[in-house]
Order: C-alpha cells, then structure tokens, then sequence
C-alpha cells in the first residue's frame, strides 16, 4: 500500500475543494493543474476526455472528477477519499459560518470579495478553454474547428439542446472522425509500402 500516493490525492482534493471557489466550473482549472500539472496522473488529452464523459453524466461536475482521479489512482477506496478530501472541508465551513449567514449576506466585504474573484474565475476558464481548443484545432485543423464551434454554438444557444446531448453527439462524431482518419492512414501506409 502506497502511503504517499493516499497522501498526494488527499492534499489535491482537499485543493480543489479550499480553493475551488464559485462551483463546479471554477473548480476544473484546479482539478487540471493537480491531476495534470502537479501529479502528472494524466496528459491533457485524458483530462480532456474525462471532462467531456463527466459533463455527460448527472449531478456536481467537482464530485464526479475527484472520483474519477480517486479511483484511476486507488479504486474504490481511493475514490471515497477523493470524493470526501474535495467535499469535506466545505461542508465543515458551511456548518461552522451558518450562524453569520445573515451578517455575511449584507456585508459589502464579502461583496467586494465575490466581485474580486469573478474576474479570476473568468480568466482560469478562458485559459483552459483557449488550450482545448489550440488541441482540437492541431488534431482537426482550423477549418473543421471552426466549424465544429459554430455547430457547437448553434446547439447549445439557438436551438438550446441540453449539453450532455451535445457533448455525446461530438463524442459520437470524434470516435467518427478518428476512425476515419486511422483508416486512411492504414490506406495511405499499403500504398507506400506497394510502390
């Protein structure tokens, strides 16, 4: 039993569950850093991946991605101590700051606070978006990228599909795509190797 590894994904939970504040999206930039950054559990692409299946499926995206890493790196048990190192220091806050509820809903301190993280938040998810999408443009080319974003836009804002059947559909057309291009590599290969 490897103690460290216990140790190394209680403190990269226990991260993202301090420091993820503003919900689930603001926590994804944290969870990248530490599963891929840090710890190097993943590359990008898996992060990727994994962030796509986990928009899929129901309830708290936070939740659903300490899980996950929990159980990749220790299985079961590794993913009750994930799940519980990201919930359980929000949970003790909330029950300990209960009782100033009310002082903290009309404090213009905590509204300066809020005002001043929203901005930062905004920036973690642009940087995170702007590197999927230097990823998806390397893999499908700018042309195909594009798009693919203004289907993506069309989607989800126009005609308002639910994002887990947009995310399922690009899935689809990935697993597609990727095929596609695997059997015209293969082709291309049996050419060169006839001539």
């Amino acid at each position: 039993m490897n103690k460290q590894e216990y140790w190394n994904l209680t403190a990269a939970m226990l991260r993202t569950g301090l420091l993820g504040y503003g919900g689930g999206p603001s926590t994804i930039p944290l969870f990248k850093h530490e599963a891929v950054d840090r710890y190097q559990w993943m590359d990008d692409s898996e992060f990727a991946e994994v962030l796509a299946i986990a928009n899929t499926l129901p309830g708290p995206i936070a939740t659903k991605l300490a899980a996950y890493l929990g159980y990749q790196r220790r299985g079961i048990l590794g993913a009750v101590l994930a799940v519980a190192s990201h919930i359980l220091p929000t949970c003790i806050a909330i029950i300990a700051l209960f009782s100033f509820i009310s002082v903290f809903s009309t404090s213009s301190i905590i509204s300066g606070m809020i005002a001043a993280v929203v901005p930062v938040v905004c920036v973690m998810l642009a940087i995170m978006a702007f590197e999927f999408g230097n990823k998806a443009v390397k893999g499908l080319g700018y042309l195909l990228g594009f798009a693919l974003l203004c289907l993506a836009f069309i989607l989800l804002y126009v005609i308002q599909l639910h994002p887990a059947i947009v995310i399922v559909l690009f899935l689809m057309y990935g697993a597609f795509h990727f095929s596609l291009l695997g059997k015209m590599t293969d082709k291309q290969h049996k050419r060169g190797v006839d001539s």
